[in-house]
């Protein structure tokens, strides 16, 4: 049988039928060469506006948990040392209680005085500690030890370990309270504006056996 080179009239009329119901492909989409990070769009789906791609290219971030932000964080306190005069203040008084008042009113005149201006530590305890003794010897109750408020240094805030102001300040009340002093030195206060203020110490002595 010889094989036919042409359609017929009804043959080419059902192709141009069936061609015209038909759709064209789209391109295949190959896995392997897409770089694109994220969800990939299906092809065939309505186009999305920018606004609504870019709320689903960036997802909504969470809100933390009520009590657990920075406004209900741990609450930090940073306990300081209490200074030289809030301990001395803070010390019992174990002399006479008119006495004391009248003394911290500066209405009492210390019967002798020392001044440590200008000493290191190393010369200062000695003389204080001669001072104390000597002054006990002789029967005195209320003396003044000038020790002065001590002057800080400019760079003292930037440097790793700060100086302390007032070395003498500091160290007097330790002397005072320990060693060959202890014995004899009944109370300790910072002194009255009068007679220094916080440069200055009271220091009120035993009564002598």
């Amino acid at each position: 049988m010889a094989r036919r080179r042409s359609l017929t009239q009804d043959e080419s009329a059902l192709w141009q039928r069936v061609a015209r119901s038909t759709r064209r492909l789209q391109k295949a989409h190959d896995p392997a060469a897409d770089t694109r990070s994220g969800p990939v769009p299906d092809p065939g789906a309505p186009p999305v506006s920018g606004r609504q791609t870019s709320k689903a290219s960036h997802p909504p971030k969470k809100m933390p948990k009520p009590g657990t932000g920075p406004a209900h964080g741990p609450t930090v306190s940073l306990d300081r040392v209490a200074s030289v005069s809030e301990t001395v203040a803070r010390e019992p008084v174990r002399m006479d209680r008119n006495i004391h008042t009248r003394m911290m009113r500066g209405k009492m005149t210390p019967e002798a005085r020392i001044d440590l201006h200008g000493m290191t530590l190393a010369q200062a305890q000695p003389v204080l500690s001669g001072f104390i003794l000597n002054a006990h010897a002789r029967g005195l109750r209320l003396v003044l030890v000038i020790t002065g408020k001590g002057r800080s240094h400019p760079d003292d805030d930037l440097a790793p370990m700060p100086r302390r102001a007032g070395a003498l300040k500091h160290v007097v009340p330790q002397w005072l309270r320990s060693g060959v002093l202890r014995p004899v030195v009944l109370d300790l206060r910072e002194a009255h504006r009068s007679h220094g203020g916080t440069g200055a110490y009271y220091v009120y002595l035993r009564r002598r056996r």
